[in-house]
């Protein structure tokens, strides 16, 4: 699962003319699920996702990130964005084998919504599958990937290769 997290002043998406997403400050997420993601990395990352200090206390008198969404009750927007999984090494035009297949995509990126909700946070969304505009006033900017492989992909990631990349 891979997703850039953005802190915002405000963001919003747009489909067919019309904004379905809007929030004030808080963070903008797009979402990419890969083709073996489950609910434990769903778990993870929703939990990073609220958790992670991005914003300045306005009490204090640093700059020092020390509040994270959930402490400052701001918003989410949350983007499928399949597109994260593009694999540019080869030729001319991207590769999206590691992104999940649509159905299980959408099953999963409604779960990581909900979790999300459950914080009980203002959690808006695009709308999955569908060509939108996004509309973001980064702050900072500050922009950041998270990631986070399934067991299965770490497994595949500690076997040896060869230095053409192929497995021994």
């Amino acid at each position: 699962m891979r997703v850039v997290i953005q802190r915002v002043k405000s963001s919003q998406v747009t489909v067919e003319g019309r904004i379905i997403g809007k929030i004030g400050p808080g963070l903008n997420l797009l979402v990419a699920i890969s083709d073996r993601d489950t609910e434990t990395e769903l778990d993870w990352m929703a939990r990073k996702c609220l958790e992670l200090r991005l914003f300045p206390d306005p009490q204090a008198d640093s700059s020092r990130w020390d509040q994270s969404v959930l402490d400052i009750q701001g918003q989410l927007l949350v983007v499928s964005q399949f597109t994260l999984y593009g694999d540019c090494r080869k030729g001319r035009r991207p590769s999206f084998d590691r992104s999940a297949p649509p159905g299980m995509a959408e099953e999963l990126y409604d779960k990581f919504v909900k979790k999300l909700r459950e914080s009980g946070l203002t959690v808006e969304t695009g709308e999955f599958g569908a060509m939108m505009e996004v509309d973001i006033v980064n702050d900072g900017p500050v922009t950041l990937i998270l990631e986070r492989e399934s067991r299965s992909d770490q497994k595949l990631a500690s076997v040896p290769t060869d230095d053409s990349g192929e497995n021994r």
